[in-house]
């Protein structure tokens, strides 16, 4: 049969000649479109693309940190629109302001998903057909192996391999070390056949699965999650339900249904501070009193970094401060305000920062009244300032705005500022801002004739976080079980050894070998202390 060559005169290649002087290309087979679907499922299940999956997921979560989300926050993504009109518009069609919802994060972290499962399925099939197996036959020559032994003893073949079982089987803990066969070959010599290792693709495995039950445990925990904040001020209650917070967040697929209702009610506020001019704080305890259906009323306390867990959510404790209780009434002596306002703190002492909004009752002139509360305040010619934040002298300082709230707009507003667009400030002769000072206890005249303001008392607030989420159980134990497969799968050492036994001149001779996958330092040590067994035989 006649040879086809290539024009540069080597046998085969793509070009075979049909005439004298002419060449042409040989059709080679087409991939198809069968073919490019199981080339590509092919590269998505490789552990290769996984890994590249993995760090992807990671690069496209960072908008979600640099970036205000628009479910945690939304005012500030507002902001941010408001402040970046050009590129702004453009990341909020992209989805940048809602990462983890977005369509290019769900791909990555779907494509991860379905890689990681056909990576997985079929090398636990491959992993559990190994496991099964025999170790492998015994090699007919040894001098290509790595680590080599032998040994001459006064034995007869049966107890050297009975001493050879005995050294490769010892367990380590609840584990054998090695999986042993033993055979006769053809021409009468007894073989043992030693594998080990196969715990370290059982590792791999396990830090794989537990990789994909954190990503389902994640995803689960982002539909069924709820967090809310509230605050709550001494001597008054909160109810688990979603208008009860002041500001809530769930996931997808959360039912307002599910929430527990139970009632918790803060009965007192304890803040300790150090006595020196730092005033740092020492502890904050807040006693309150919890009421689950069904049960009766438990009294306990919350501490910074020792949450409460109640209805299976945890009750985080996250701020504090002072909530002064106000009266105020009109020009016509009708009450038009009775309540706590809180005041937000923003320094070490304390300082604390609140609005006051007094609705028209009988005037048709709106207040409001604007300013700080100072618990240890200090008065001077250069102004009021606190210089330690227990109450041991409270003062509130407070700027007074007339005019129209927008309360009745139907518009949602910050309880903490004040929209001053329809209202005018009440002034001085010389144009400065009328400024007023209130002792607890004390009762004052609102200037402009506004009406009167009376300080009751200093309750306490504080600011609470609940979270729900019932995938971090699952979540820890399946980044135990990773940790757990990872060091597994690095230090678990992958071997085979092979002892051939044969008899000469009345003696019997051992041979031995073993082959490691990778470096391993300790094979030599595993083949002697086999050797070692088989040696002992002589001094019996």
């Amino acid at each position: 049969m006649s040879e086809d060559y290539r024009p540069d005169g080597h046998a085969g290649g793509p070009y075979a000649e049909t005439e004298p002087g002419a060449a042409t290309p040989v059709a080679l087979p087409r991939l198809g479109f069968v073919g490019t679907l199981r080339w590509t499922w092919r590269q998505l299940t490789s552990m290769r693309v996984a890994l590249m999956l993995l760090m992807l997921l990671a690069v496209v979560a960072v908008p979600g940190s640099v970036l205000p989300q628009r479910p945690q926050d939304p005012a500030a993504v507002a902001r941010y629109l408001a402040d970046n009109p050009g590129l702004a518009p453009w990341l909020d069609r992209l989805g940048f302001f809602d990462v983890y919802a977005s369509v290019w994060f769900s791909a990555v972290y779907i494509l991860l998903f379905v890689s990681l499962v056909g990576c997985i399925v079929p090398r636990t099939r491959v992993h559990l057909r190994a496991v099964r197996a025999r170790p492998p036959r015994t090699p007919r020559r040894f001098d290509r192996f790595p680590a080599r032994g032998s040994a001459v003893v006064d034995a007869a073949p049966e107890e050297v391999v009975g001493a050879a079982r005995r050294s490769l089987t010892g367990s380590v803990g609840l584990l054998p070390r090695f999986r042993v066969d033993d055979a006769v070959e053809a021409g009468g010599a007894r073989t043992v056949a030693a594998e080990r290792g196969y715990l370290r693709e059982s590792g791999n495995l396990l830090f794989h699965l537990a990789l994909l039950g954190i990503l389902v445990s994640v995803a689960t925990g982002q539909m069924l999650h709820y967090r809310g904040q509230a605050l709550v001020v001494e001597g008054r209650g909160f109810a688990n339900a979603v208008t009860d917070y002041d500001t809530f967040e769930a996931g997808t697929a959360f039912d307002p249904r599910s929430l527990v209702p139970f009632t918790l009610t803060l009965d007192e506020f304890t803040a300790e501070f150090t006595t020196d001019a730092a005033a740092s704080p020492r502890d904050f305890v807040a006693d309150v009193t919890v009421t689950e259906p069904g049960a009766e009323e438990s009294v306990t306390s919350i501490r910074v970094n020792h949450p409460l867990t109640v209805g299976g959510a945890k009750v985080y404790l996250m701020g504090n401060g002072y909530a002064p209780e106000l009266t105020v009434h009109d020009a016509a002596g009708e009450l038009a305000f009775a309540g706590t306002v809180p005041f937000v703190p923003e320094d070490a002492q304390y300082l604390s920062r609140g609005v006051v909004k007094v609705p028209d009752v009988s005037t048709g002139e709106q207040v409001g009244l604007v300013g700080y509360l100072l618990p240890t305040a200090e008065v001077t010619e250069s102004g009021a300032r606190s210089v330690y934040p227990q109450p041991f002298d409270p003062l509130l300082v407070l700027t007074v705005w007339s005019g129209d709230l927008g309360l009745d707009d139907g518009v949602p507003q910050n309880v903490y500022e004040l929209e001053t667009t329809e209202m005018t400030q009440v002034l001085e002769e010389d144009g400065t801002p009328t400024t007023i000072l209130v002792g607890l206890g004390e009762t004052v005249e609102l200037p402009g004739g506004l009406g009167t303001l009376t300080w009751d008392g200093l309750p306490r607030f504080m600011a609470v976080d609940l979270r729900y989420d019932p995938a971090l159980p699952w979540i820890l134990a399946f980044s135990i079980a990773a940790l757990v497969g990872l060091s597994v799968s690095l230090f678990t050492p992958r071997r085979r050894l092979w002892l051939r036994v044969t008899e000469q001149d009345g003696r019997t001779v051992v041979d031995g070998a073993a082959l490691a996958r990778g470096d391993d330092l300790g094979l030599d040590g595993e083949l002697d202390r086999v050797m070692d067994a088989v040696r002992a035989l002589d001094g019996r």
